[in-house]
This record gives C-alpha cells, sequence and structure tokens, in this order.
C-alpha cells in the first residue's frame, strides 16, 4: 500500500499543489493519504480530482484581506481566518467549493493530523469527519497556535497538527503503508532552530500550556523526523519530494512570482520521481 504524508507549511504549501497537479495529470493515486496543517487542506482539492483548486488559494484569495490580514488578528483573533478558506469560499454555495461527494468517492484512505489543546495529544481524523459545509477537522489541523484562535470540536480545542507530528511517516506505517510519499515544503537539508520568541509564546499560550511545551521542542522533532525519512529513502520505503529553493516563500509571506516559481518547483520535482512513485 502506497501513501502520501504532506506535512503543509502555510504559504510554502503552494509546492504541493504543484505536486498535486502533476499527479493528477499522470493519473496517480495512492491507497493512503496523511495531512499535516496546510497539506491537509491541500489533499481534499486532490482526492476530489479538482485540478487547480489549490492554486487559486495560494495565489488568487491569499491576498484578500479577508484571508489573513492584521485586520482579522485585530476584529477576530486570528490572522489567517479559517473560517473564511474553509467555508465562505470552500462552502457548497462558495466562490469556490470543495467537491465533498468526490472527496468521499476517491479510493483513498484519508487522515487529517490535529493537536488536541488540553494535553498535546496527536488526533487523527478519519474522513467521515468531513462533511458538506463542515471543513472544521481541517480548520483545526491548519490551525496556528499563536496567529489563530483554537478551533474546537464538540467542546475540544484544537491546533495545527504539526505542532505534535511535523512529518508523521510512523503513523503511515502503522495504518499498513509499506511505501511513503512524504511531500516536505523545505529543502531536505533545511534544518529547524528553536523558536526565538518562546517567552512571547508561552505567554500568548497560557491557556494551554501543553502547546507550548510542543512549540518549545518543535524544532527538535521536525529535525528527527528529516533524518528518520532519509534514512527510509535509502531503504526504499521512503518517497521525499522536496523543494531545492523555497524562492523566499515562508509560512505567512505572498509574493506572486515568488508563489508560482514555488508551484512550477513541485510540479518539476513530482515529474522527476514518477517512475519511483
Amino acid at each position: 500500500m502506497t501513501g502520501i504524508v504532506d506535512v503543509g507549511g502555510g504559504m510554502r504549501a503552494v509546492f504541493s499543489a504543484g505536486v498535486y497537479d502533476c499527479m493528477m495529470d499522470n493519473s496517480f493515486m495512492p491507497d493512503y493519504c496523511l495531512g499535516v496543517s496546510a497539506g491537509s487542506a491541500n489533499m481534499t482539492s486532490f482526492l476530489s480530482g479538482q485540478r487547480g483548486r489549490v492554486l487559486r488559494f495560494y495565489t488568487k484569495y491569499s491576498f484578500r484581506k479577508e484571508y489573513m490580514s492584521m485586520d482579522n488578528f485585530i476584529k477576530k483573533g486570528s490572522y489567517v481566518n479559517l473560517d473564511y478558506i474553509y467555508s465562505t469560499l470552500s462552502n457548497s454555495d462558495g466562490e469556490d467549493p470543495l467537491d465533498v461527494e468526490a472527496l468521499h468517492k476517491a479510493k483513498s484512505d484519508f487522515h487529517i493530523v490535529a493537536t488536541r489543546a488540553n494535553d498535546g495529544k496527536t488526533v487523527y481524523f478519519s474522513k467521515d469527519t468531513i462533511v458538506k459545509d463542515d471543513l472544521s477537522v481541517i480548520k483545526a489541523s491548519c490551525c496556528l497556535p499563536v496567529f489563530c484562535k483554537a478551533i474546537n470540536i464538540n467542546g475540544i480545542d484544537y491546533y495545527d497538527g504539526g505542532v505534535s507530528d511535523p512529518i508523521p511517516f510512523e503513523r503511515a506505517f502503522q495504518d499498513g503503508c509499506d511505501k511513503v510519499i512524504v511531500i516536505l515544503t523545505r529543502p531536505v537539508d533545511y534544518r529547524k532552530t528553536q523558536e526565538r520568541f518562546l517567552p512571547f509564546i508561552k505567554a500568548v499560550m497560557r491557556k494551554h500550556p501543553s502547546i507550548y511545551d510542543l512549540i518549545s521542542i518543535r524544532h527538535d522533532l521536525y529535525n528527527k523526523a528529516v533524518e528518520k525519512a532519509i534514512e527510509y529513502e535509502k531503504q526504499g520505503k521512503v518517497v521525499i519530494i522536496a523543494p531545492e529553493n523555497c524562492h523566499g516563500v515562508d509560512t505567512l509571506k505572498k509574493e506572486p512570482e515568488a508563489l508560482e516559481k514555488l508551484y512550477q518547483e513541485g510540479y518539476k520535482q513530482t515529474q522527476k520521481c514518477l517512475e519511483r512513485l
């Protein structure tokens, strides 16, 4: 069973828009998908077969103040307005609706990674939790601490899945995969350093100390996972698709030309390894 793990990465996840468009152009569909943060959102359009939809969110809608802005932060307490992205735009009556029916008809098993706010535990939501006009689990997976208010689902608060399990290929193996395609949105040789503003983050996250604790060690979790993925790739168990150059795109940075370049990078890197997939 072949799986895909998409780590997301905010605006850098435009890279996986190129990956998925290339896969759709070559009729490649995995047996299993596991999405983290923006990776989970991108996977929904891939599984629903809506080629080009992911790219529109990065190169068209993200430049609207309703999508991400200080205006949102002041008025709603979240810099990134997840309700605008995954409800207003994505609902059946929205400007760019997700085809939920096609998503559920896709043969691939699909799971969405989020982090429980009260204890920092990783939660893996199933595809069945995505229903028409309710992408709450996607919002939870994409909910960046500090930049967004927690997403509440059935009385429980959640944050970004990458906080607790940034590159969850081990989960994919546990779920039965024998080969896993890992989509990174930074070069393979990139290694994270510890967050510089931990005292500020600790103050902001005082209601959820478990999330702060994870943020303080997230660089270590990420770096160890990358090293393990590289080791697995040598064994033929993992295929890593990663950009050689992020072209200056970062988690919340928006620049049209750079986003287009990173999208093209995703398409190109996927073409290079189609036979291995």
